[in-house]
């Protein structure tokens, strides 16, 4: 079974073994099978945050299907259920609709509803931590069903417990979000603000305004897919934000200015992370280790509209990103002494 056309950036060889599962019956199926055969599986959704290698993969690749939606009433909230298998931005879509608050500034992300909390997936000011109440999942170990509240997920900047200590144990088979009906957006991202500043005083834009606004941010920096755009076949942002420490931070910052790579007067970007950390920029920190958009190598290359995508530009191979991956960080640690991590799993 190909894998390539599965994933969004488009590399990888074949599956030696493929299965949809459109219900928790068929995945507990396909990892019995695999189980008794002594394979190895890898759990796939919308193939937005996955790189499979140009051997492919030699096991089962379960693809999840599960389909659904349902609300409830929650007090001055409302509670709702999506199935893993969700396209993640039709649900975002059909809350906005409902003028439900909460998940609005996340609009064109692509992938489904199962991954966004092992990414604890983020974006203008808003990320799924901040609105999810439970996720379901099927115990890999046991075959059993599980629940996790908000609180057992152990959500942190793109990340989650099924992202480190239970990675690969627990395949995500739900999330309930609660959202707030009629509530008013979250404005907190720069780009917002200024698509906004135009407003009259005291006016609010609703939540589809918002959707809106965001979908053509993403748009311009080719951060949508679209077949038409060739910058858009990627992973969205390849590298995360690093996270150091205030300390930290005062180092990089005077080496910095010390090389003159920082102005006297210029202020290095960072931002509050709370507990004495400090988020850097990761596009900041590439561009000023001299790498350029539209930087090319194989097959492969940097999003001309947006530095952090790695883009597949005309038949890219698996090893030509993680070569390319390879030399960003490199750059970006001989210049700062930072380290880059990626957002992609490399399957």
């Amino acid at each position: 079974m190909p894998l390539a056309p599965l994933t969004t950036l488009g590399v990888g060889g074949p599956a030696h073994w493929f299965m949809a599962a459109r219900s928790i019956g068929d995945l507990r199926d396909a990892l019995t099978w695999a189980r008794e055969r002594s394979l190895p599986f890898y759990v796939l959704g919308g193939g937005s945050n996955t790189i499979f290698s140009d051997q492919g993969f030699a096991g089962l690749v379960i693809q999840i299907g599960m389909l659904g939606m349902e609300s409830q009433p929650a007090g001055l909230a409302v509670r709702v259920t999506a199935a893993a298998g969700e396209p993640w931005d039709d649900f975002v879509a059909h809350c906005v609709a409902q003028n439900w608050a909460g998940i609005e500034c996340l609009s064109g992300i692509p992938g489904f509803v199962g991954a966004t909390p092992i990414q604890n997936v983020g974006a203008y000011g808003q990320e799924v931590a901040d609105v999810i109440e439970i996720v379901e999942a099927l115990d890999t170990q046991s075959l059993e069903r599980v629940t996790f509240s908000a609180a057992e997920c152990g959500f942190g900047y793109r990340a989650s417990r099924f992202k480190a200590a239970d990675r690969g144990r627990f395949v995500v088979t739900g999330v309930t979000f609660r959202l707030v009906p009629g509530g008013a957006p979250e404005l907190k991202y720069a780009d917002l603000q200024k698509h906004f500043v135009n407003l009259p005083d005291g006016t609010t834009p609703t939540l589809a305004e918002v959707r809106e606004a965001v979908i053509a941010i993403r748009k311009r920096k080719a951060m949508v897919l679209d077949p038409a755009e060739p910058n858009s076949r990627s992973c969205g942002s390849f590298f995360m934000n690093p996270v150091v420490s205030r300390k930290e931070f005062e180092i990089i910052e005077t080496s910095a200015r010390a090389t003159g790579l920082l102005g006297p007067d210029e202020k290095f970007p960072h931002y509050e992370a709370g507990e004495g950390m400090v988020k850097l920029s990761a596009a900041w920190l590439m561009e000023h280790s001299g790498l350029q958009r539209g930087a090319t190598h194989g097959g492969v290359g940097l999003s001309e509209k947006h530095i952090l995508a790695i883009i597949n530009r005309d038949h890219g191979t698996a090893a030509e990103v993680r070569e390319l991956m390879n030399l960003v960080q490199s750059r970006v640690s001989k210049t700062f002494g930072v380290h880059l991590e990626p957002e992609p799993v490399f399957a």
